[in-house]
């Protein structure tokens, strides 16, 4: 007996693709493998247009580790990445992620909600001027501190 609109799965010998068994190298359009290659090839080792697997090659990258235009990842490198670590050309190092208790932390942002109370950090801080962020004050007229 057969069900109508059911594939017969006994005889499926196509292509690797989500929901089936990964090959060890699959190429194509949303290939499955252990190495994938192609337009968002899935596996451990993949490569293409927006590669997804434990390591990534590509335009659009995610997993652990990328290197792509985009990316994210725990470990990221590329022009637009985020992730634990990442690196970018635009960035002179690696950048570290924010520390709650470091000297990065959001209580040490110099973001303030009036303009008064930034007014009062930048002569602590010993710059001239404010500006706004958003919808905060920061002091000093640039995130360059300008010194007295």
């Amino acid at each position: 007996m057969t069900i109508p609109n059911k594939p017969n799965q006994q005889g499926s010998q196509g292509s690797a693709h989500c929901g089936s068994k990964p090959k060890k190298i699959a190429i194509g359009i949303a290939p499955l493998g252990i190495i994938s290659i192609g337009i968002v090839p899935m596996g451990i080792v993949t490569i293409g247009i927006v590669p997804m697997g434990v390591v990534s090659v590509g335009v659009v990258a995610m997993g652990v580790v990328n290197a792509s235009i985009v990316g994210m990842g725990i470990f990221s490198a590329g022009i637009t990445t985020m992730g634990l670590r990442v690196w970018s050309p635009e960035g002179a190092a690696l950048q570290q992620p924010i520390n709650n208790d470091g000297p990065s932390s959001s209580k040490n942002i110099y973001a303030y909600p009036t303009r008064s109370i930034a007014e009062a950090e930048a002569k602590k801080l010993g710059c001239l001027g404010v500006h706004k962020m958003g919808q905060l004050w920061m002091p000093c007229a640039t995130h360059g501190v300008n010194h007295q």
